[in-house]
């Protein structure tokens, strides 16, 4: 007879990964909030946004430490734990390339991206906050998977999967497209590759969302 996950714990682990997937998301809005004011000339609050990231991802490693820290030993299956830490560690690591980005940015804040960037990379940038948000609604609805193994729930959370993955694309395709632009314009090769390098560390964050979204489906699969 198979127990119910959650019934193994004193306290779900995916407690913890809720709270941890809210700082991830108060992360994309403050990332969101500072690439446009990158962008804009008469915005001064750059670096405000960038420490916010910080104090969050602060916030998000005292949660991950937490959760590593109270799993009763011996109470779960080792692929469990294995799947768990590894989810874990890839829905951290969103909030590790939110805040390499910005901290990338603020090396070289000059001259900026070129304006005939700033459309692309806004576009980018929008195309990570959806999988950032789409953490916590998939860990939300893997809590109520666990506790009574419903097959639609399952699917619920199989067509988030399916979001991110299709988000992932969409992302590399954009980072494609900065990349393309950059390679081709005649500017100077310091900028080019402060450019490229950005595109890659924005790119990141959905990589490592989809990479959450597979944990997550090793998880719940039967």
């Amino acid at each position: 007879m198979r127990l119910p996950f959650f019934s193994m714990f004193m306290t779900s682990p995916f407690e913890g990964l809720q709270e941890h997937a809210e700082k991830v998301k108060e992360c994309g809005w403050a990332f969101q909030q500072a690439i446009e004011c990158h962008l804009s000339e008469k915005c001064k609050t750059f670096e405000e946004f960038r420490q916010e990231v910080i104090r969050l991802e602060s916030d998000a490693d005292a949660i991950k430490r937490r959760i590593r820290g109270h799993l009763p030993k011996g109470t779960l299956m080792p692929v469990y734990n294995f799947l768990l830490f590894r989810y874990l560690r890839e829905q951290d690591q969103v909030i590790d390339a939110v805040e390499d980005a910005l901290d990338w940015i603020s090396f070289r804040p000059e001259p900026g991206i070129p304006a005939e960037l700033e459309k692309d990379f806004v576009n980018l940038a929008d195309a990570v906050i959806e999988p950032i948000e789409q953490l916590g609604e998939m860990v939300s609805e893997a809590r109520k998977y666990f506790k009574n193994y419903s097959e639609a729930q399952r699917v619920v959370i199989k067509n988030i999967i399916h979001t991110l993955r299709q988000k992932e694309h969409e992302a590399d395709k954009l980072e494609d497209i900065v990349k393309q632009k950059v390679l081709n314009m005649d500017i100077d090769a310091v900028t080019v590759f402060h450019i490229v390098r950005l595109a890659e560390i924005i790119g990141s964050i959905a990589d490592h969302a989809e990479n959450a979204g597979d944990m997550m489906r090793a998880m719940v699969a039967r």
